[in-house]
């Protein structure tokens, strides 16, 4: 297992930016008119998702688990918000696609995380 020396060495933490990043492309192009209502929300929990495993990660405590689930919090509320901006076809099918598989894959590997996390918080090391 690689040692871990930063929240930025956690794939959780990458993929999660790598969401982020496409959440911000893809909003660009939401009407005018969402600039402060769908297309925020979706802005505001992608940045949420790896802002709180980064948080988490600095506390070696069950506040990392806490932060963690507040991060699965944003993921399931980014999810919510990425199915009714496809409805209202502010995001295209081939976009929704790679933005669902890239969704589905922050989910598995942020639980993935949290399942990886004692009581305590410590990352468990494989002896």
């Amino acid at each position: 297992m690689p040692h871990i020396t930063s929240f930025r060495d956690l794939i959780a933490w990458q993929k999660a930016m790598d969401l982020a990043d496409i959440v911000y492309d893809l909003t660009e192009d939401f009407p005018s008119r969402e600039r402060f209502g769908l297309a925020y929300q979706l802005r505001k929990s992608a940045v949420s998702i790896p802002s709180n495993i980064a948080e988490g990660s600095r506390r070696k405590t069950p506040g990392y688990v806490h932060h963690l689930i507040i991060a699965l919090g944003s993921h399931a509320e980014l999810d919510t918000q990425c199915e009714l901006a496809s409805r209202r076809r502010f995001i295209s099918g081939d976009d929704r696609t790679r933005l669902e598989a890239l969704i589905a894959e922050v989910g598995r590997i942020t639980h993935g995380l949290v399942r990886s996390l004692d009581p305590t918080g410590e990352l468990l090391t494989k002896s």
